[in-house]
């Protein structure tokens, strides 16, 4: 099963700059998932289609579909735990 962590974000969004070395820590330690950025202004459609409001939003799914969406600056913790609810 795929595991992935899709990121919103914005260059302009400065808690997105906080979660940012989170998210890579956990990409340096969960190989097998696949992390995606998204800019919500180069890829509005993208973030429509989510129903991204504010930012950061990380949304964790796998091939069933959203297991977990988290809006704001998330702790690693909370993190790890979608992670593997999704079957990192």
């Amino acid at each position: 099963m795929t595991v992935r962590l899709k990121d919103f974000y914005a260059d302009w969004c400065g808690p997105c700059k906080t979660q940012d070395p989170i998210l890579d820590e956990l990409e340096a330690d969960y190989g097998d998932v696949e992390f995606e950025k998204v800019d919500v202004d180069e890829e509005q459609d993208v973030a429509n289609e989510y129903q991204v409001r504010s930012l950061p939003t990380l949304i964790v799914e796998n091939d069933d579909g959203i297991v977990d969406r988290f809006v704001g600056v998330t702790q690693r913790e909370d993190i790890e735990d979608a992670l593997q609810k999704a079957g990192a």
